[in-house]
């Protein structure tokens, strides 16, 4: 019943997921200390939830646009259960903007596959990497999609290889030039928080301990059959499909690193684990099985915000 509802391409499917996504964003915003209700809290929230929506939108868009999974809108879903799950991951707005430009990239990175317009897909990718540096720096790990991605190619021009530094090289002297007439100092716009950090007492509690087994238990799961059936796709999109497992590892390596461990770091892989339970969602037979999977999936995020 539940699976049926989504497989297909439906207007109620974005205005349940337009509400879920809202509901994420409240509950991660109120329950800010400290907080003051007034316009300039509304117009941010706005912005905030205008950054959220388009995100998934944008998912959507890589999704369907790549054939990345069958059309029943399973990844705009998941996403936006993933924010509840973790409500903390929409508090931070410098982390909501860097996974937009992040998807941003990786719209330009998986369309490589056509082999059209490739010396300006890759400055494209690597220009909204670095953009996505300038808010959260580590998400500059996401470079490394596009060095994968030129391997995959076997693209041996040396042009191909130069472009990506030239993307990122624009945004850093950019930044530097606003930064300079604006507040007459180099390194203004630039998120200095290039340490680590291995401390992960802040998930010490019963909701984020759910949480994060939920998430990685069922993400490790969809993942073996996900690598299993890459094998299964058409050859002109396993490039696709390979770049998606190594964009949810590299969000992995962030969560692990990241020196403020505060929900933020876990918006990076709600959507490339989107995609990769999306796909094991749509391969499973037993129908009984598949309603379980995904039930879960549902009310625990709702079931959390009572603990």
């Amino acid at each position: 019943m539940i699976t049926s509802f989504f497989k297909k391409s439906k207007s109620i499917n974005f205005i349940i997921v337009f509400f879920i996504a809202l509901l994420a964003l409240l509950i991660g915003k109120l329950g800010v200390e400290n907080l003051v209700l007034d316009v300039s809290f509304f117009v941010k929230l706005a912005v905030l939830f205008a950054v959220i929506f388009g995100s998934i939108l944008l998912l959507n868009f890589i999704v369907n646009k790549n054939s990345l999974t069958q059309k029943d809108n399973y990844e705009m879903l998941l996403f936006s259960l993933f924010l509840l799950l973790i409500t903390q991951s929409s508090q931070h707005s410098n982390v909501l903007f860097s996974n937009l430009f992040i998807l941003l990239a990786l719209r330009r990175l998986i369309s490589l596959r056509t082999l059209k317009n490739t010396k300006e897909k890759l400055f494209d990718a690597a220009f909204w990497i670095g953009v996505a540096a300038l808010f959260y720096f580590w998400s500059i790990l996401f470079f490394a999609l596009i060095i994968l991605s030129l391997i995959l190619l076997s693209d041996g021009s040396l042009r191909h290889w130069i472009i990506p530094f030239l993307g990122v090289l624009a945004v850093f002297i950019l930044s530097i030039a606003v930064s300079v007439i604006y507040y007459d100092e180099y390194f203004r716009f630039i998120d200095q928080s290039f340490s680590v950090s291995f401390d992960y007492s802040i998930y010490n509690s019963l909701s984020y301990i759910i949480a994060i087994t939920l998430l990685f238990s069922f993400g490790a799961w969809s993942s073996l059959f996900y690598l299993k059936n890459i094998k299964k796709k058409k050859k002109a999109f396993r490039a696709s499909f390979v770049t998606i497992i190594f964009a949810a590892i590299i969000a992995f390596l962030i969560v692990l690193i990241a020196p403020n461990k505060n929900g933020g770091e876990f918006l990076f892989l709600f959507a490339p684990l989107a995609i990769i339970i999306t796909n094991y969602i749509e391969v499973i037979h037993e129908k009984w099985f598949k309603e379980v999977f995904l039930g879960i999936l549902i009310i625990a995020p709702f079931v959390l915000l009572l603990l």
